[in-house]
């Protein structure tokens, strides 16, 4: 069945066999891991990953995808969902989990977003997406491509830009370049805050990102905060893009404090 890819979901098939072998590779994939993948599309890389004998599974929003991958991989498991509307803490009773996708551009940020936060079991995951959201995801403090994204990724998980694609390699071609990410987990020392106290802090923070953070925060000040920049030796007059990733998770941790 010839199957085009439709525009309204974001799909470009990946149809070069190096870059498929490339990224199923960085998974490193053991006999008793459990692989999901996100968006298979035409299964460029499920059929790498069915055939190494891991257990498998997938989400596929396509019905007709959905359908064919059944058909062609009738060991693995396909579950017809929308991966955004997925309920991601229901993985986090499988050992060795590794997740992979080709995800689409115009939902590979909010995705990520709750993948890094709600899968806690997680054991590396392989990403591609739009080269300028892989950037800001591994972006280190005081560049002009650090934000939310970059904190909220990096204070979950250690992310590592593995390489970048050219357009060439997918149909339809995309107009922007892509890149590859590794996720891998820190240690669990690494994640004492509340998912919500940092969430609730990166939307302050960043949604005035060109203001100092003192008149940023000067609504919200209170001795946990005083104390927290004193400690630090922080300037008051620095941006946003300045604090680190654990910078933000102990302000958080005071300034939402309710939260925690």
């Amino acid at each position: 069945m010839k199957i085009s890819a439709k525009k309204s979901l974001g799909q470009n098939f990946l149809i070069d066999a190096n870059i498929c072998r490339k990224i199923v590779s960085s998974l490193d994939i053991c006999l008793e891991d459990n692989v999901l993948e996100i968006g298979p599309g035409k299964g460029a890389l499920t059929g790498i990953i069915y055939h190494s004998g891991c257990n498998f599974y997938c989400l596929e929003k396509d019905n007709i995808l959905s359908r064919e991958i059944k058909y062609n991989y009738p060991q693995a498991s396909v579950i017809n969902v929308d991966a955004l509307n997925f309920d991601w803490p229901r993985l986090n009773h499988l050992p060795q989990l590794k997740i992979v996708g080709n995800l689409p551009y115009n939902v590979a940020s909010r995705l990520i977003w709750d993948i890094v936060a709600q899968v806690s079991v997680q054991k590396s995951c392989t990403f591609m997406v739009q080269k300028e959201v892989g950037q800001r995801i591994a972006a280190s403090p005081g560049s002009k491509t650090y934000g939310a994204l970059s904190v909220w990724v990096q204070s979950h998980v250690r992310p590592e830009l593995l390489f970048t694609v050219s357009p060439c390699v997918f149909r339809p071609k995309p107009k922007v370049d892509s890149a590859v990410l590794g996720f891998y987990p820190v240690p669990l020392g690494k994640k004492n805050f509340s998912g919500s106290s940092l969430n609730q802090t990166l939307r302050l923070m960043f949604q005035n990102r060109r203001k100092q953070v003192g008149n940023i925060l000067k609504n919200y000040w209170n001795d946990g905060i005083n104390s927290f920049f004193e400690r630090k030796s922080l300037d008051l007059r620095i941006r946003p893009e300045n604090l680190s990733p654990d910078d933000f998770q102990e302000l958080s941790s005071v300034l939402f404090p309710w939260k925690n």
